[in-house]
């Protein structure tokens, strides 16, 4: 453990985090003769390019593959993404090639720059939360404190990451015990503490990321600004985010999303993240311990010089031993549902593209298409019915009436894990389960399921376990999913 100091106190730095850097060489030797790339296959896309997997002709060790465009930005991220990459919590970069690729459909080569990574075969952080049994505040926090330690890399070398999300930790491999690792860093930028561009992903942006958002807007239409000089955020920001992705692993849920499903970052919901305005609402924080609770506090305070920076964040209670609680925590049952989380996902995908030329017009996805379990629990403590909601009107399709069916099962899935305030009403959960019925009414699946937990066709005669059925009526969704 090295040290270095901050306000002149002593402060431990997380092992990896080491100021000494050795960034290898950019090769300009084709790399298929170091490398067997499988073309066909693609593992996912990166803020600037796909990633694929690929062998190395010398070991047989599997890799994965980042292609960008030759250009000073790609640059720049492999950069800053091969200094934290000698970190255990960051995914490591192994070589950088520069050669001439042609795509199918491309009329010539065009100089790209091909990244060979650590291959992260465990998917992402929240598919593994959602199916863990057992989930533990102890173990969310074994997750932030790896995180944490990420960060911690980033900003002792005056990097700010920039686009801190669940979509960028990826887990080792498919063990309990896999480490989780920060990726894509083609957003990150040195902090020269005149971080300007507003880039951001909504559900995780800052407070002063949005107001250098709105300074910039209103700067274009030519409005002088009030208060002297430009409006810059730092690395705080990550420490927002890194809020957010806690608050998440706690509780399953977002603090900060918008209260009509209209559009996704509404004026509301902007409101609440510049005012800091959200909730540690029951039952899903009644367990959750009062240091998480001191940390999520800690990182979303609206004013960033109030906000605890990475090296005291590490050193809070919570991260301590046996400070977090074993508690078992609702976050797997929220985001049990496959389909809405990729639905959010997607969402926030197309966001974020968006989001990211702000020179541009921005025109998103509507939330009231995502069927977020999060929207109709705000529709419920605002009273609002589920089936008073509107979305445009269009002729019963086959394709209509099918998503319809779905939306219903999807109805008390939502129910079944975001219950009102005063708890589970159960001749609302036996009318929306009449509902999916008559929406499925050829669905044997469906009606199999409901008999066996003691479904009369009305009611059920029996005491639901409401989890329990959430996973269940899962199931039924993704049948009819894969049946569309």
């Amino acid at each position: 453990m090295a040290d270095t100091t901050r306000g002149g106190k002593p402060v431990s730095r997380p092992l990896g985090c080491e100021l000494s850097i050795v960034i290898p060489k950019i090769k300009t030797e084709s790399i298929t003769d170091d490398y067997t790339i499988n073309w066909q296959q693609k593992l996912g896309t990166g803020i600037n390019g796909p990633v694929r997997p690929c062998t190395s002709r010398i070991t047989g060790g599997r890799f994965a593959l980042k292609i960008l465009p030759d250009k000073p930005s790609s640059r720049t991220e492999i950069n800053l993404h091969m200094r934290c990459s000698n970190h255990p919590s960051v995914v490591k970069i192994y070589d950088v090639y520069a050669n001439e690729v042609q795509f199918p459909g491309e009329p010539q080569p065009r100089g790209r720059l091909l990244m060979v990574m650590e291959l992260m075969d465990g998917g992402e952080l929240f598919d593994r939360i959602s199916q863990q049994k057992g989930f533990t505040e102890r173990k969310a926090m074994n997750y932030a404190k790896q995180i944490a330690s990420a960060v911690y890399c980033c900003h002792s070398r005056n990097i700010a990451h920039r686009d801190l999300k669940p979509e960028n930790l990826l887990l080792k491999d498919n063990s309990d015990d896999s480490p989780v690792k920060l990726s894509d860093f083609g957003f990150a930028k040195v902090d020269d503490g005149n971080l300007m561009t507003p880039h951001f992903t909504p559900y995780y942006v800052a407070p002063q990321v949005l107001e250098a958002q709105r300074r910039q807007k209103r700067e274009q239409k030519g409005i002088i600004p009030t208060s002297p000089g430009p409006y810059t955020y730092d690395k705080s920001c990550d420490m927002w985010s890194l809020g957010v992705i806690i608050y998440i692993m706690l509780c399953g849920y977002p603090p900060f999303f918008p209260e009509t499903p209209s559009k996704q970052m509404s004026r509301e919901m902007r409101l609440r993240i510049m005012g800091g305005q959200y909730e540690f609402p029951a039952p899903e924080w009644t367990h959750v311990s009062q240091e998480a609770k001191d940390v999520v506090s800690r990182l979303l305070m609206v004013d960033p010089s109030e906000r605890l920076q990475i090296d005291e964040l590490m050193q809070h209670p919570w991260f301590q031993d046996n400070r977090a609680s074993d508690a078992q925590l609702h976050s797997p049952a929220i985001m049990l549902d496959k389909n809405l989380m990729d639905e959010a996902r997607q969402v926030h995908s197309e966001q974020l593209t968006c989001m990211r030329l702000p020179e541009q017009r921005v025109t998103l996805k509507p939330v009231a298409k995502a069927n977020n379990p999060i929207i109709r629990k705000r529709l419920r403590s605002r009273d609002q019915s589920l089936d008073n909601r509107t979305v445009e009107e269009q002729p019963p399709t086959k394709q209509r009436k099918e998503n319809i069916a779905v939306t219903k099962l999807r109805d008390v899935i939502a129910y079944c894990i975001l219950p009102p305030k005063d708890g589970t009403d159960e001749e609302k959960l036996a009318e929306l389960v009449r509902t999916a019925c008559e929406q499925n009414i050829n669905c044997q699946p469906l009606q199999d399921m409901l008999q066996s937990q003691y479904w009369n066709g009305k009611q059920f005669t029996s005491k639901v376990n409401t989890n329990k059925l959430a996973h269940l009526f899962s199931g039924i969704v993704d049948h009819i999913t894969k049946q569309i």
